[in-house]
C-alpha cells in the first residue's frame, strides 16, 4: 500500500485516520483517547453523552419537568455534563500532542448551547468541532468563540458552497478540514438530497473531486477532505493517497472502532455486528429528524416498515372517491375511505391492528393497542433532543413550541431507543441483550458486514484500538 502520510489537523500532525463521532453515548471518551493515542484523531460524541457517579456508573438521564420546554432544559444539563465528562477522559488519554474532536448534530436540541456549554466547562480539552446533520452555518462562529477549529459534513461540492459563501469565508483560518460523507454508504444520518434517489448510489470519486475543486476555488488547497463512509480497508481507496486531483486527504472510520475493546457498545451489539450479511445495513426514512439514515435491519426497522405499510388515505368528510364511513378512536368518529381500502382495514383489524392513527399525510396507519399507547406515551414523554422532531411534533422554537402539522406516529423516539441500546448492562442476561438489540436502532455503515468476513475478525476477535489502527496502517 501507498506511504500515508501525517496531516496537519487541528494544529498537530497526525496519521490521516479519523474515528466517526457516533452518539448517544457510542464515541466515548475512552474510545476516542485511545484511538487519538495511537496517533489518529480522536472523536467524542457530545450528542446526550453520560456522566458518571462517583463509582463511576453512568447517571441516568431521568426527565422530571412536567413541559417539553422545561424537559429540553434538563437534556441540556445533561448533555453539557456529560460532554465535559467524555472530553476530559479523552485528553487525559490521548495526552496533550493528541487531537480530540467533539462530534455534534447541527439539528440535536439546543445544540450552539451545549457545544458552548462543553468548551467552557473543559477548557483546552478538544481541539476542533465535527458538525453535520443540518446546514450548520454558524458552526464557524461558535468555533471562533472559543479558538478552535471546524469540521463540516457535508455530502456534495454545493452543500459546501452554500455554507462558504454564508459564512465560513469570514472565518477561513479555521477551517480544519471538510468532511464528505457518502449519503449512501455512511451509518447514522445521512445528507440525501430531494434529488439523489436512495437506492442509487453515487461512486464517491466524481462528488469528492468537484468538492475539491469548489474548495480549490476558493483557495483552500491545502485543506483536507477526510472522506467518511465505505471505508474499510485502505487498500479499497490507494487511488486516493497522493492523488493530486484530489489534494490532501483523510479516511474517516465509524463502523469499525465500534467492535474494540474500548467500545462502550453492549456485548450482544458486537456479537451481532460479526453475523451480519451484505445487505444487512438498511437506509430508511423513519428517522424523525427528517433524515435519510443507516441501521442494521432488525426486528425494530421491520415493525417501523411493517407499520407505514398498514396505511390507508382518509378524508375527514365525503369527498370524491373517498365515501365509505370508518369509525375510529375511542369515540367512534368517522373518518371517509376509499371502497377499495376498506378491505385492507378489515384485515388489519382481524389481524389485531385495530388503532388507527393520524398521520400529516392524511392517512391512518394501523397498530395494536399496545403499541397506540406507546406511541402516545413517547410522543407525550418527549425531551426535545431534536431542534424539530417528526414524531412528537416538537419545535424548540417558541412561542408554541409545535411543529405546523401533527405528530408522525410511523416514526419513533430516537433518544429513548438510542439511550436502551447503548445501556445494555454486563449484568443483563444474554437472552434478553439480544432481544434489546432486536428491538432498537442500531446504526451502522452499509460496510459492517464486511466484520464477517474479515479475516482480522476471526474467531471472534476484538481487537484494541491500537491493534485497529496498526491493521489500517497495513492496507487492511
Amino acid at each position: 500500500m501507498k506511504l500515508l502520510d501525517a496531516v496537519r489537523m487541528s494544529g498537530k500532525e497526525v496519521l490521516p485516520l479519523v474515528e466517526g463521532g457516533k452518539g448517544v453515548s457510542i464515541s466515548t471518551g475512552r474510545s476516542s483517547g485511545a484511538w487519538a493515542a495511537a496517533g489518529g484523531v480522536g472523536t467524542i460524541s457530545a450528542v446526550n453523552a453520560d456522566c458518571y457517579d462517583a463509582e463511576g456508573n453512568p447517571i441516568p438521564q431521568i426527565y422530571r419537568a412536567k413541559t417539553r420546554r422545561e424537559r429540553q432544559g434538563e437534556l441540556i444539563d445533561y448533555a453539557i455534563k456529560g460532554g465535559i465528562a467524555q472530553a476530559r477522559i479523552a485528553r487525559e488519554l490521548a495526552g496533550p500532542k493528541g487531537v480530540i474532536h467533539a462530534n455534534f448534530m447541527w439539528e440535536m436540541g439546543g445544540a450552539e448551547e451545549v457545544i458552548a456549554g462543553i468548551l467552557e466547562g473543559a477548557p483546552g480539552t478538544i481541539d476542533g468541532l465535527t458538525c453535520g446533520a443540518g446546514m450548520p452555518y454558524r458552526l464557524a462562529d461558535v468555533a471562533a468563540r472559543f479558538g478552535v477549529h471546524y469540521y463540516p459534513i457535508v455530502s456534495s461540492g454545493r452543500a459546501f458552497n452554500a455554507l462558504w459563501r454564508r459564512s465560513f469565508k469570514n472565518k477561513a483560518n479555521l477551517l480544519g478540514g471538510v468532511v464528505y460523507e457518502d449519503p449512501w454508504r455512511a451509518g447514522g444520518h445521512n445528507g440525501l438530497s430531494n434529488t439523489e434517489d436512495p437506492l442509487k448510489p453515487e461512486e464517491p470519486y466524481p462528488r469528492v473531486r468537484e468538492l475539491r475543486r469548489v474548495m480549490n476555488s476558493f483557495g483552500l488547497d491545502a485543506v483536507p477532505i477526510i472522506m467518511a463512509g465505505g471505508v474499510w480497508w485502505l487498500d479499497d481507496w490507494k487511488d486516493w493517497i497522493g492523488n493530486p486531483e484530489l489534494g490532501p486527504v483523510a479516511f474517516q472510520f465509524g463502523t469499525r472502532p465500534i467492535l474494540t475493546q474500548e467500545s462502550p457498545v453492549p456485548d450482544a451489539w458486537k456479537r451481532r455486528l460479526l453475523t451480519l450479511k451484505k445487505g444487512d445495513v438498511y437506509l430508511n426514512k423513519f428517522s424523525p429528524t427528517g433524515f435519510y439514515s443507516s441501521a442494521v435491519q432488525n426486528a425494530f426497522l421491520r415493525d417501523l416498515r411493517e407499520r407505514s405499510e398498514r396505511q390507508v388515505p382518509y378524508r375527514t368528510a365525503e369527498e370524491g372517491a373517498f365515501t365509505v364511513p370508518c369509525p375510529i378512536g375511542a369515540r367512534g368518529r368517522h373518518v371517509y375511505l376509499k371502497a377499495d381500502d376498506c378491505a385492507k382495514v378489515e384485515k388489519y383489524r382481524e389481524e389485531g391492528f385495530t388503532e388507527a392513527l393520524r398521520t400529516p399525510d392524511e392517512t391512518l396507519v394501523f397498530v395494536t393497542p399496545g403499541e397506540a399507547r406507546t406511541i402516545l406515551q413517547d410522543q407525550a414523554n418527549c425531551m426535545g433532543c431534536l431542534s424539530q422532531c417528526h414524531f412528537s411534533n416538537w419545535s424548540q422554537k417558541g412561542p408554541d413550541y409545535a411543529l405546523p402539522q401533527r405528530a408522525d406516529p410511523r416514526s419513533f423516539c430516537i433518544q429513548k431507543t438510542l439511550q436502551a441500546i447503548a445501556h445494555i448492562t454486563p449484568r443483563t442476561p444474554s437472552a434478553e441483550a439480544d432481544h434489546l438489540v432486536d428491538h432498537n436502532l442500531m446504526f451502522a455503515g452499509t460496510s459492517a458486514w464486511r466484520f464477517g468476513t474479515d479475516p482480522f475478525y476471526a474467531n471472534g476477535f476484538i481487537p484494541t484500538m491500537k491493534q485497529l489502527i496498526d491493521r489500517i496502517l497495513t492496507g487492511r
